[in-house]
């Protein structure tokens, strides 16, 4: 019996209390339920992005084409009378993973910048025809009458967020689940290797385009599940899930966080989330000023976001500690 390449990377036990911060969220902040619970879409959206950017390095301005597919998927399926949310949120992550599989072919065609007008000009074509086709989407009144049947048919959806809260807690512990599993794979250590040099591993024998083309179907697949998680928690679509503020904005959280380490995506949605509530309160029509600022200072002073800040000071405190030490050594 042959050995895997890659044991499976056992979970610290810092890890598994992070995942415990939203269910004590769930009773500190019973207010804030919705708050949070797209808070966490976010985070699954920002996820599924550090698997195409962070990992693969593909660079797209077009990602929110799947999180607003899914959102539609799920929405209009619901809103035609199958309304059961697991199989719709199925529903969801098919739709985007196949427009995922066909489109990457044309997407890891070219140069980054090559990669950088496709995407974005895939983002305008499903805005623009989410628009026109207003029989089906609604356009620019948004998609209503969604109505989700109960969750495993006993938890309603309520106007608290209860049951909302669980479902996309649930959804997001499972996929970055998955999304771990697959970044600590032989497959996720090809990515890695692509990503620093492609053609060094197309000389090993490694299929570059066949595994940048899997993870973006499966980048493609999550998105669309987060969209679907949004459109059947709020129960409403609106044409803002496909557009270019939607992709700039989960870019941000990613970029915020730190790319490349799956938590960074988590913790940047936070802090957006935190930041736009906290900012906008205090300046309301200028609270992308501070954000932008935070974000440049980001980027002078800590290479890796905020989970890059916090290691350039772990690495400092270290360095210190040592420094301290060695007099005493020396004595």
């Amino acid at each position: 019996m042959t050995q895997p390449m890659v044991s499976p990377k056992p979970w610290w036990p810092m890890e598994v209390g992070f995942f415990l911060i939203p269910v004590a969220a769930f009773f500190l902040f019973p207010l804030h339920l919705p708050l949070i619970t797209e808070m966490m879409i976010l985070a699954l959206f920002a996820v599924s992005l550090d698997l195409v950017l962070g990992y693969a390095g593909i660079v797209s301005l077009g990602h929110a084409a799947f999180f607003g597919l899914g959102a539609y998927a799920a929405g209009i399926l619901a809103q035609q009378g199958w309304g059961e949310p697991l199989s719709g949120l199925v529903f969801a992550g098919a739709v985007a993973g196949v427009v995922g599989l066909l489109t990457g072919v044309l997407v890891l065609r070219g140069s980054d910048l090559t990669r950088l007008m496709v995407t974005l000009g895939i983002g305008m074509m499903l805005f623009e025809a989410a628009n026109k086709m207003n029989w089906l989407t609604g356009g620019a009144d948004g998609l209503q009458g969604v109505m989700v049947e109960p969750l495993l048919g006993a938890f309603q959806f309520d106007i608290f967020g209860h049951t909302a809260f669980w479902y996309a807690y649930a959804g997001l512990v499972v996929l970055f689940y998955v999304a771990r599993r697959l970044v600590h794979s032989p497959f996720g250590l090809c990515l890695r290797g692509i990503k620093t040099n492609r053609l060094r591993m197309s000389a090993l024998g490694s299929r570059v385009n066949l595994h940048l083309l899997a993870v973006y179907t499966v980048g493609a697949m999550m998105a669309g599940i987060a969209g679907g998680l949004l459109a059947q928690t709020t129960q409403f679509v609106s044409l803002d899930v496909l557009s270019f503020e939607r992709s700039a904005e989960v870019l941000l959280v990613l970029v915020l966080g730190g790319p490349g380490r799956l938590y960074g995506g988590i913790i940047g949605a936070v802090a957006f989330t935190v930041m736009h509530e906290v900012l906008s309160g205090f300046t309301t029509h200028y609270w992308q000023f501070w954000l932008g600022l935070v974000l440049v200072l980001l980027v002078l002073f800590a290479r890796g976001g905020l989970l890059g800040l916090v290691d350039a000071l772990r690495k400092r405190a270290a360095r210190g500690t040592a420094s301290a030490a060695a007099p005493e050594r020396a004595a």
